[in-house]
């Protein structure tokens, strides 16, 4: 069995629906079910006999200990983060804690299991980090995109916590030999997004007649990969992957936030029009830009594809729609998950709104 934490969130609960339905290994999921993390996210794996939840945190380290020694996991898939560079403005310290001493602590326990596991458990474990593209920075328009070799630049608190948590991973493998494996991927979107990423968010506003929050011009440009192509990338790195290497996961799909926001509305304007017949685009309000905006990330995935044969099954054409399609048929779960402090966060983080 594998454990995976930060498994009730976004990224973390579409690869445990995945890994249950692709194969007949177990899944330890252990999540501290802060805002983002939603056990209705896993309704469809309720009571599966291959899957235990946990709820717990990962700077918890008896509860972590006790997890190792009971289930002798063979890897260790970590998902647990804080992920919202807005959040991270305006509250750093949780991502200090999570994403730094929270993947120290986490790393300290791995250590001691993998040291006393046997001979042959010991040389088959891995340690995977999940972990961002924004730790290299932002690029200049013509820049060429982000290979695993890029310098390390972060821009803001979010960035900066997990920079440093891919440092002490790959510390914990030059200094004690602890056989990890790193993934550096691009924006990703899909089902169970909580509704303040970009995506997610448009959609539910613009469904409920509210403005599409623009940051500045909207000319942000970023890489966009299907979460489930992600979690099929991350699957191959733990089967093939070379102890210690780096792999940035990407979708080849670089587009500015605008027309990812265009692209949505009429994909609206199709699926679901608007009463009064007029396009969901009326609806767009640029507002003031958020301190220290990266103006562009960009993801080389030819490392994976070369040395593991992973490439994205998904166009983003054919990944917008079906996320548009998801959130359509899936309305309960949008209404569940913008609770009351949701509605609170947006409303204080798009209040200057200059068109």
């Amino acid at each position: 069995m594998i454990l995976v934490t930060g498994g009730a969130g976004f990224i973390g609960a579409n690869f445990v629906l995945e890994w249950l339905g692709r194969n007949d290994e177990a899944v330890i999921n252990l999540d501290k079910l802060t805002y983002a993390g939603n056990l209705h996210n896993l309704d469809s794996v309720q009571g599966h006999v291959r899957h235990v939840f946990i709820q717990g945190d990962i700077g918890d380290d008896i509860l972590i200990k006790r997890l190792l020694t009971e289930y002798q996991p063979r890897a260790v898939v970590n998902f647990a983060a804080e992920s919202h560079v807005d959040r991270s403005i305006h509250g750093p310290e949780d991502f200090v804690q999570t994403n730094i001493v929270g993947t120290f602590l986490l790393l300290e326990a791995v250590r001691a299991y993998w040291n006393d596991l046997e001979d042959g458990a010991r040389q088959n474990f891995r340690f995977l980090h999940v972990s961002t593209d924004e730790v290299y920075g932002t690029l200049a328009p013509e820049a060429p995109a982000f290979s695993e070799t890029h310098r390390y630049e972060p821009n803001s608190p979010y960035s900066a916590s997990k920079a440093a948590s891919d440092h002490l991973v790959r510390a914990y493998h030059h200094t004690y030999g602890l056989p990890v494996l790193t993934t550096n991927c691009s924006n990703n979107y899909g089902p169970y997004q909580f509704p303040e990423k970009l995506i997610p968010l448009v959609i539910n506003n613009a469904l409920r007649g509210k403005p599409l929050p623009v940051y500045g011009d909207g000319m942000q440009v970023r890489d966009w990969l299907y979460v489930t192509d992600h979690c099929g990338a991350i699957r191959r790195v733990l089967e093939a992957g070379q102890v210690g290497e780096v792999y940035n996961i990407g979708g080849w799909n670089e587009m500015p936030n605008i027309e990812i926001v265009r692209t949505i509305c009429a994909l609206l304007d199709e699926l679901h029009p608007r009463d009064d017949g007029t396009s969901y685009v009326t609806q767009v309000a640029y507002v003031k830009d958020r301190p220290g905006h990266d103006r562009r990330y960009a993801i080389d995935a030819r490392k994976i594809e070369r040395e593991l044969g992973w490439k994205p099954a998904e166009t983003f054409a054919t990944g917008i729609r079906k996320t548009v399609q998801w959130y359509l048929d899936n309305a309960a779960w949008v209404t569940n998950v913008t609770s009351g402090a949701y509605r609170e966060w947006v409303a204080k983080q798009y209040t200057n709104t200059t068109a």
